[in-house]
């Protein structure tokens, strides 16, 4: 098959917020669509009206163009092989369910949710695997007649062939083969008449020409399942990727317990889009450069060779250095109208302050920010004057520098207005005085922002401007 041809989908449930294994499914859909120049399709499956949280996908599709993952076929971007909604494709569902009826392939289920629960619990308790024993297979005709008189409600479930055997072809495990023995009749309709995602799933990859179905590890049953159903409807399989769990530091899947779960939390949290999206493409893999833009990803990623771990470890401090590598290096103005509203939310004097002040203000932390966030503590200097200082001074720093502390404040005051001849004859002092000039730099760094590590010193002098610098210094 060649790349040209090669079509993938992203195919979400609206039933609640974009989380990790969410997103890492369309990211790898998306790069593995961008490397073959196929195309990206998104099939919104919102055949469960009764969980859908975000039923237009408005949501999912905010969040990908958030990450700057394209698609190129669905809601929006009609094409022939839409619509792109399952609630709206329920005439082909219900024409490939009459074929399957034909075949004689599925069979009326009448069991209750709780006939089935019993069954499931006597055969665990027997050690038995949990699988649908075929009791309505077994119905004659005459008992589903009644049934069907009394209004039953029902379901229709496939008729798997038992000596049968299903190979896939997996980019992680290689070809793998089932024995449908091992495998229960699974329905495909509710009994409300809907359809499940086992059938409407599979259709709509077999209507829109899917090639390649990447998904999670949690999905090789059902892959089964739908395997059979391409072998009843005479379609060729695509090629599978079951792609590894996400799990937490600990080893457990990851739950709404774990900050960064949902994309929610990464977005309030501070973290980039690019970061995330460059993350979450190199955890599990080996890089020799590990920051690197999507379209660098795209030539990178060997899907070749993917491995086949169980599960890979979702390591938010690994994602905090990929976010701090990222800011390190984004453009400042970017920068500026990202972490503006922040600024101005905690610090509302800014708003009086000239838009070149800002811009270099935010310049100077941009190396110490890990997240967009960390903007507030790290520009509160600006803003706010340090507090209890002299008590600082004499907890952090040596008796005889703090004795020299009134010679350094003289300096300082003494040569307001040039920032640059301050640094000089601070270092002038400290060489005569036998002092060490990165601590001469740390006592002076206190006393103005409050702390003795972070930017220059030149710097700060020169962002605090002579009205400040003097204000603080003679405060203490």
């Amino acid at each position: 098959m060649s790349d040209s041809k090669t079509r993938v989908r992203f195919a979400p449930a609206p039933t609640g917020a974009m989380h990790l294994g969410n997103i890492r499914t369309a990211l790898f859909n998306f790069l593995f669509a961008q490397q073959k120049k196929g195309t990206l399709v998104l099939r919104i499956e919102d055949t469960d009206p009764k969980r859908n949280f975000d039923p237009q996908g408005t949501h999912i599709i905010q969040d990908l163009n958030w990450l700057g993952i394209e698609y190129d076929e669905g809601p929006n971007k009609l094409s022939q092989h839409g619509p792109y909604f399952q609630s709206k494709r329920t005439q082909l569902y219900k024409q490939k369910l009459q074929e399957l009826i034909e075949k004689e392939t599925v069979y009326r289920c009448f069991c209750t949710q709780d006939e089935l629960e019993k069954k499931r619990q006597r055969q665990k308790a027997l050690k038995q695997p949990p699988r649908y024993d075929r009791t309505c297979l077994k119905l004659p005709q005459e008992k589903i007649d009644k049934k069907l008189e009394a209004k039953i409600p029902f379901v229709w479930r496939v008729k798997l062939d038992h000596s049968q055997h299903i190979t896939i072809n997996d980019l992680g495990h290689g070809k793998i083969e089932y024995d449908l023995k091992n495998f229960s009749d699974f329905p495909v309709t509710r009994q409300d008449g809907s359809f499940t995602f086992m059938l409407a799933n599979c259709i709509d990859d077999i209507d829109m020409n899917i090639t390649h179905v990447f998904r999670g590890e949690d999905h090789q049953t059902n892959t089964v399942g739908q395997a059979f159903l391409y072998y009843v409807f005479n379609m060729p399989l695509p090629i599978y990727w079951h792609m590894p769990i996400m799990c937490n530091i600990d080893g457990k899947k990851l739950s709404k317990r774990d900050f960064g779960f949902s994309l929610k939390d990464l977005k309030s949290g501070g973290f980039l889009p690019e970061a995330i999206v460059n993350y979450l493409s190199i955890i599990g893999g080996s890089f020799e450069k590990e920051i690197m833009p999507v379209e660098k990803i795209v030539q990178s990623y060997n899907f070749e060779h993917v491995g086949a771990p169980g599960h890979i470890k979702y390591d938010v401090d690994k994602l905090r250095w990929v976010n701090h590598k990222w800011l390190t290096h984004y453009d400042t103005q970017q920068l500026t109208k990202l972490v503006l509203p922040i600024l101005e939310k905690k610090f509302p004097a800014i708003k009086n302050e000239q838009a070149e002040t800002i811009e270099n203000l935010i310049k100077m932390v941009q190396p110490e920010l890990v997240t967009l966030n960390d903007i507030s503590s790290l520009a509160k200097f600006y803003f706010e004057p340090p507090k209890d200082v002299f008590k600082k001074l004499e907890k952090n720093f040596s008796k005889d520098l703090i004795s020299s502390f009134s010679d350094i404040k003289k300096i300082i005051l003494e040569n307001l207005e040039n920032s640059n001849q301050t640094i000089e004859k601070l270092k002038s002092y400290s060489k005569d005085n036998n002092i060490k000039i990165g601590d001469m730099f740390k006592i002076v760094r206190m006393a103005l922002i409050g702390k003795s590590n972070g930017p220059g010193l030149a710097d700060i002098l020169n962002i605090l401007g002579t009205s400040k610098t003097e204000q603080r210094i003679k405060a203490i």
